[in-house]
């Protein structure tokens, strides 16, 4: 294999590599979207009565044990 192969072959596997390189942020934000959605329906099955009469229930049953 002759050095002008091997340049050639570092070239193309670094531009490959390049390619990526945004990947990874796109993850993080669509992990980070993920979160956030889940965070809000959470909030929001939070503040219906059922479940604030339910946790509260609760607190009182672990509290007078």
């Amino acid at each position: 294999m002759t050095d002008t192969t091997r340049g050639h072959r570092r070239t193309r596997r670094r531009l490959r590599l390049r390619a990526d390189d945004g990947s990874a942020t796109a993850e993080y934000a669509v992990v980070i979207l993920a979160a956030v959605a889940f965070a809000g329906v959470l909030v929001a099955v939070m503040r219906s009565g059922e479940v604030q009469q339910i946790l509260t229930d609760l607190v009182r049953g672990a509290l007078t044990s």
